[in-house]
């Protein structure tokens, strides 16, 4: 399982890829879940990462197909390795499916090297007026996302352990692997759920608030990514030291 922090400025992109940061993803937090930082701020957090860690960008919730195009090949064009898109307000299978489309097609056509689309589910969905996950696994497949994300639109709301079980989310964690996808999961997570995200089998796990002084509009604390990234080693540490089976992303990282 890969750590990914949110960060919002070159700066924290520093202190996250020093810490030992597996991926860098690029945010604003100020702007909701998915808030985008503007395409100069992208560059300065890619430029930050030198190439050492793969950079990702949220680009909102998609509104229609020409803007998430445009979007998409504005941020690949700008250095991002995958572009994350919501579907807030978008209740129906076959208009997400445009839109992944379209996303899909200004990721491909904005990157000077492959840039994937990460589709995201909210766990919390009818907060947002979106469809639910399990639904999102087949069009993310369908549409040539490469990777799905699962998180929490309210952010003052619960996290994520408390909106999806165990069980459930290993279920959709297995669908979404079956399909061809990597999966990531987020959504208030703390440094005690690392263990809930492991055990259900996702590949990434994103942070934002467990990273920050004063929570997830605060400033990435370099004290709080050290912690995050000990507690995600010592957890494989574990499971290799007690015989548990490996996904495709612990083993590579072990």
């Amino acid at each position: 399982m890969r750590l990914l922090v949110s960060v919002r400025s070159g700066a924290e992109a520093s202190v996250a890829l020093a810490e030992g940061a597996d991926v860098i993803d690029a945010k604003d937090p100020r702007e909701g879940p998915l808030g985008a930082v503007s395409s100069a701020m992208l560059r300065q957090v890619c430029h930050a990462a030198s190439g050492k860690r793969p950079v990702t960008a949220a680009l909102g919730d998609a509104r229609s197909e020409e803007q998430i195009e445009r979007a998409a090949r504005l941020f690949a064009s700008a250095g991002a390795v995958f572009v994350k898109v919501g579907f807030a307000g978008t209740a129906s299978k076959n208009r997400a499916l445009e839109l992944v489309r379209a996303a899909v097609r200004g990721a491909a056509a904005g990157g000077v090297e492959a840039c994937g689309v990460v589709a995201v589910a909210y766990a919390d969905a009818d907060s947002v007026g979106s469809f639910a996950r399990d639904p999102l696994v087949e069009v993310a497949a369908l549409g040539g996302a490469s990777g799905v994300l699962l998180d929490t639109a309210d952010k003052a709301g619960p996290g994520l352990t408390s909106i999806v079980s165990l069980s459930s989310l290993s279920t959709w964690v297995g669908r979404a692997h079956r399909a061809g996808l990597f999966v990531a999961v987020a959504g208030k997570l703390a440094l005690d759920d690392l263990s809930f995200a492991f055990d259900a089998g996702a590949d990434i796990v994103g942070v934002r608030g467990a990273a920050c002084d004063e929570g997830r509009t605060g400033t990435i604390a370099a004290d709080r990514v050290r912690l995050l990234r000990t507690r995600c080693d010592s957890i494989l540490a574990r499971r290799i030291q007690g015989g548990v089976p490996l996904g495709p992303s612990a083993a590579a990282r072990a």
